[in-house]
């Protein structure tokens, strides 16, 4: 699918309006000298996708009588519409078109790709040389629109290059976008670089023909469900090689919508007074009209950190480093000696440590390619996508974020050099198949640092970030924070109390980077006491021993008395829960919970001489009541007492989302390890989360003569981490061969589901 194609297609259709079009003068009695027929927006440019609307501009010169044009237009819309083609349509004279115009910025900027069809030529040239003539004329007053319909349309459909389900057409970096930069060239206020998105445009243009071709529908939303049959249609190898060259090509939609936005904002006036503003601002390096650019006659080849140096200075000044600045550095580029020299090492540091500034200059030298050439690591990563739900981008702009992240963390550490590469290069070992991405990166990156100049003992911090950087909070949401084995396993991998908290850091900026569905308030402090505990055994104090119950509480269960008490926490509640322990109580209590209507974020059980003690941290769906806790209690006592048929209850909610069979997801994964510290197994059960899951699982676990005596559950997402400890009828550990029996029969339930 290609150009060809889509002007084939666009032809076809001009052949049948015309046809239209002669038989509506013969039906109306109109005369061809009185109306026109013209082609606007994709259609005007003759680039008709397969479910394109057919965008029509009736041009009349205001003497037809009402009827007859009515009449006119009928005649050739219904046919049109009979056919189940969609037609967007404007009946207006030469006046109307212009006042129209001059009011709204999608007829304006529709109308520059006008194109007479039939019918008074005169007309059809009239509006079309109108349409021009005013739009060079008043884009400054089209200026600011233009601008923030861009902004407009990024806010609400977001950045096509990281989304996972981008829209096509409206999403920044989209076909939208390439539009808007063709009409910001036809102003002829300053250069656009068209040629530079010109492969962009054919790909986004052949995955949206596509798009409509397999699903036979007019839509530009590129779901999940359909990428790997726009992959296959496309002869790519798969759905991701597909998602790499969409983002890839997104991405050079945006750099220079960037770029062309920033000439706006700065344009220059006449060569001797720009000359007459340069201003050194480094060694080889001006600022002009707000950017940095070489100094004339700088010999790159003598100077090979200069492009590090003016990207640092750019970044941290908030000023662009100039596209020929860019492209000269790239053209006449020197490799820096192996190792980097302190300055450019310095400067990298800088570079990264200048927060949301260092994104736009990072990808104006990503864009010529001189990242991968200054670190060819990075080549692997650039545009890989990530198809998980947890992520909102691309491995190597989710780095771009983390590292922006850490850049306000740099004041809580001893080595802020080590948190900003760290967080920069800490998924650098993802992508490749059948490596996990942190033991590899870890491989990765000790070289890689070495290159930049750092010493042995600082590559090996390095290598242990990136190795561990999913430490801290995979323990502090999946182990109870009370056990002392939960502490030690922390002591035993960090070396001391300097990485631990550049571990700390790294793990805020990549947690806060990936997004809400993966990092929270609830999270956040989990992983801060569990780096407090840590730190106070590394001073050597020992573990903190079990809190126990309030003699409040106690005297509570003593009597009997279920207690139930809510906190509203930003945008989640805490719901804790004291109760008298009993066999299957994590089940009724997680299957109440569902019936309300409240999707499990995380929960934490213990139980002290008997008495159970849940904390659940929930969010409502669409459909739920603010947590009341008298009416969760009422609820749990008719649970308890025999008188709520949860399992029926909840079929309603698994009934609806049945419905919806959503995208394919990896088979459940059940693992366990025995707990010397606590006497129990380990049971981690993880899988796509559902209503109801933890309520089935807890149920389940209770038929196979084994007793649950604490959870931490947490949903990340859309996938569920449940970890259960288990112990047999005499309160211990289960033998090898029980925990084996345990797995297979788990895994044989959940896979029935």
């Amino acid at each position: 699918m290609g150009t060809q194609e889509r002007r084939e297609r666009s032809n076809e259709i001009d052949r049948e309006i015309n046809s239209l079009f002669l038989g509506a003068l013969s039906l109306s009695g109109c005369e061809s000298s009185q109306v026109s027929l013209c082609a606007v927006g994709g259609y005007g440019r003759g680039e008709l996708s397969p479910g394109s609307d057919i965008d029509l501009l009736i041009v009349h010169d205001s003497k037809m009588a009402a009827d007859q044009l009515s009449s006119f237009v009928n005649a050739i819309l219904y046919p049109l519409w009979n056919s189940s083609r969609s037609v967007d349509h404007s009946v207006r004279t030469i006046s109307q078109t212009e006042e129209s115009a001059s009011t709204d910025i999608r007829v304006a900027m529709g109308l520059l790709d006008a194109r007479y069809l039939a019918g008074s030529e005169s007309l059809a040239s009239a509006v079309i040389s109108n349409a021009k003539t005013s739009w060079i004329k008043n884009f400054e007053n089209y200026r600011l629109e233009v601008k923030a319909a861009v902004a407009a349309r990024a806010e609400v459909s977001g950045e096509l290059a990281y989304l996972l389900e981008p829209d096509l057409k409206e999403a920044r970096g989209g076909l939208r976008d390439i539009t808007t930069l063709r009409a910001i060239a036809r102003s002829q206020v300053v250069p656009v670089a068209l040629d530079r998105v010109s492969d962009a445009e054919a790909l986004l243009m052949a995955v949206r023909d596509s798009l409509h071709t397999v699903t036979g529908r007019n839509r530009d939303h590129l779901l999940l469900t359909d990428q790997d049959a726009v992959a296959e249609d496309l002869k790519f190898i798969d759905a991701d090689h597909l998602m790499l060259e969409v983002a890839k090509a997104a991405r050079s939609v945006d750099y220079v919508m960037d770029l062309t936005w920033h000439q706006m904002e700065h344009r220059e006036r006449k060569s001797f007074w720009r000359r007459s503003q340069e201003r050194v601002i480094g060694k080889g390096l001006i600022e002009v009209g707000n950017e940095v650019r070489l100094q004339d006659g700088v010999d790159i080849s003598v100077d090979p950190g200069i492009g590090l140096r003016a990207a640092a200075l750019s970044a941290q000044r908030g000023i662009p480093l100039s596209l020929e600045a860019c492209t000269m550095i790239a053209k006449n580029f020197a490799a820096l000696p192996t190792p980097w020299p302190r300055q450019s090492r310095e400067d990298l540091v800088s570079l990264i440590g200048s927060g949301l500034e260092m994104i736009q200059v990072f990808e104006a030298l990503d864009q010529e390619g001189l990242i991968a050439r200054w670190i060819p690591e990075w080549e692997h990563v650039r545009f890989l996508p990530q198809r998980n739900v947890l992520h909102r981008h691309t491995v190597d702009r989710h780095m771009l974020e983390t590292a922006v992240k850490a850049a306000s963390l740099t004041r809580e550490v001893r080595r802020p050099d080590l948190l900003l590469v760290g967080a920069l290069f800490h998924d650098i070992g993802k992508g490749y198949e059948g490596k996990d991405h942190s033991l590899f990166g870890a491989e990765l990156i000790y070289p890689l640092a070495q290159r930049l100049g750092f010493s042995h003992e600082d590559c090996q911090t390095l290598a242990l970030l990136v190795k561990e950087h999913l430490l801290l909070p995979t323990i502090a949401t999946r182990r109870d924070l009370d056990d002392p084995q939960t502490i030690n396993s922390v002591v035993e991998v960090i070396p001391d109390a300097d990485t631990l908290e550049l571990l700390h850091a790294l793990s805020i900026a990549d947690g806060e980077a990936t997004g809400k569905s993966a990092w929270s308030s609830w999270k956040a402090g989990l992983v801060s006491d569990l780096v407090q505990r840590s730190l106070a055994v590394m001073q050597g104090a020992p573990p903190a021993p079990k809190p126990e119950l309030t003699a409040a509480a106690i005297e509570k269960v003593k009597i009997g008395e279920l207690n139930v008490e809510v906190k509203r926490l930003d945008e989640v509640h805490e719901i804790e829960i004291v109760s008298p322990d009993q066999r299957g109580l994590l089940s009724i209590v997680a299957g109440v919970l569902s019936i309300l209507r409240m999707d499990l974020r995380s929960a934490r059980t213990r139980t002290v001489d008997g008495v159970a003690v849940m904390t659940w941290i929930v969010a409502l769906d669409a459909y739920a009541q603010d947590p009341d806790a008298v009416r969760i209690l009422e609820n749990l006592q008719r649970a308890l007492a025999g008188e709520l048929d949860i399992e029926a209850k909840l079929e309603d909610r698994m009934r609806n989302y049945r419905r919806y069979p959503g995208i394919l997801v990896p088979p459940p994964l059940v693992t366990a390890m025995n707990d010397l510290a606590t006497d129990a197994t380990v049971l981690e059960v993880r899988m796509h989360d559902r209503p109801g899951l933890l309520f089935d699982l807890a149920s389940f676990i209770s038929t196979c003569g084994v007793d649950i005596r604490a959870a931490i559950v947490a949903t990340l997402g859309a996938e569920a981490f449940d970890t259960f400890y288990i112990t047999d009828g005499a309160g211990r550990a289960l033998s090898g061969q029980r925990t084996n029996e345990l797995i297979a029969q788990i895994e044989g339930h959940v896979g029935q589901r």
